[in-house]
């Protein structure tokens, strides 16, 4: 059968002490744990370092082991003749993993308790992380999503007034924890779903808001869309392609009280297609109107 270094497993001396041991294994079963541990090979650390911690904190399991020497991990060797009449009665090791030469002396651990290894403490469930994915009007009034996680899904409230990128914590709602450990926490990360009309910035909102030429020029009154229905709001005289229009608490809810604003942006567009008696009167427009948009060209940097 092949050697296993049982102290070199939990990187202790041989001659240390059963607290040692058991700092060592707690320490190492932390953070190879598989409901903790994201490490490749994890899973066969964990086994590894608990058949090491079985066999070294039994006290005859331990003596037992320290009879069987000193060789390299992984060496082929045979136990002592004396183990074919203390524990093996006769039987042949060739094919005899070393774990199972422990097995066969009748220690099996009573610290077993339906966990890999024979957990004997309490772990901390591992947290989860999770996407949600919400319309701006979940955000408004709040909603419910559900996770799925380890011993079946979960329902977690998500709270009006969170903003894209939040990331919630929901302790107690992760993984199931080991040997009396608490559950873990629910890391939710929050994902704002594009909305047709609607940018949101934070608790802000952002309108484009279209204007023809005489809205710009002439100002006026025009009705808007907002997430609670749609208002009357006032374009003044000579509005620029660009500029806002603060509309106060129209925004999303904020978690406490209140709420962001929303910002129409002025965009102004002309029609595509005209009839002949518009194209005569933007003719008379442009005949009658001193306007020049360009003036700042005139008398600019001559070229030799």
């Amino acid at each position: 059968m092949k050697f296993k270094d049982y102290y070199e497993s939990l990187g202790i001396e041989r001659g240390a002490s059963e607290d040692e041991i058991k700092k060592a294994y707690r320490r190492l079963a932390r953070q190879y744990h598989p409901d903790i541990s994201k490490e490749e090979g994890a899973e066969a650390r964990f086994k590894e370092i608990s058949e090491a911690y079985q066999t070294l904190s039994d006290p005859e399991k331990r003596q037992a082991y320290d009879d069987l020497g000193r060789h390299r991990p992984g060496e082929e060797f045979r136990p002592p003749a004396e183990w074919d009449t203390r524990f093996w009665q006769g039987q042949p090791h060739q094919e005899v993993d070393l774990s199972d030469l422990f097995e066969q002396m009748g220690f099996r651990s009573s610290q077993r308790r339906g966990q890999p290894g024979g957990v004997d403490f309490p772990i901390r469930g591992h947290d989860v992380e999770a996407v949600a994915q919400l319309s701006l009007d979940e955000v408004c009034h709040g909603t419910q999503v559900t996770l799925e996680r380890p011993g079946g899904n979960v329902r977690i409230r998500v709270p009006k007034g969170v903003v894209d990128g939040e990331r919630l914590r929901i302790p107690g709602r992760g993984g199931p924890g080991s040997g009396g450990g608490p559950d873990g926490d629910v890391y939710l990360h929050i994902e704002l779903l594009p909305h047709p009309l609607f940018r949101p910035v934070g608790h802000d909102l952002y309108l484009e808001l279209p204007l023809t030429p005489w809205e710009a020029v002439l100002g006026g009154q025009i009705e808007i869309p907002t997430l609670d229905g749609r208002v009357q709001v006032t374009v003044k005289p000579g509005s620029q392609a660009g500029q806002k229009l603060r509309l106060a608490g129209k925004g999303l809810p904020r978690r406490g009280e209140g709420a962001g604003d929303l910002y129409g942006v002025l965009q102004i567009v002309v029609p595509k297609e005209i009839s002949e008696r518009e194209q005569e009167l933007y003719r008379e427009l442009a005949t009658a109107s001193s306007f020049q948009p360009r003036s700042q060209f005139t008398g600019g940097a001559s070229h030799g």
